[in-house]
């Protein structure tokens, strides 16, 4: 919990200076991007997962 917290912190912090300093900010404009971004994480997560399960490690 005190991870998820702490990006969305850092993330706020980061959208504040992007915006004061009037550059665009750094993330994904539309849904289809942030959609994007979450299937990355989704597969790395998927790939540990089935090496977990199929690997004696």
């Amino acid at each position: 919990m005190k991870e998820l917290l702490l990006s969305i912190f850092a993330g706020i912090v980061i959208g504040v200076v992007f915006k004061f300093l009037r550059l665009p900010l750094p993330a994904p404009p539309v849904l289809a991007g942030v959609l994007g971004v979450f299937g990355v994480y989704l597969g790395g997560v998927l790939v540990d997962f089935i090496f977990k399960t199929f690997t004696n490690s």
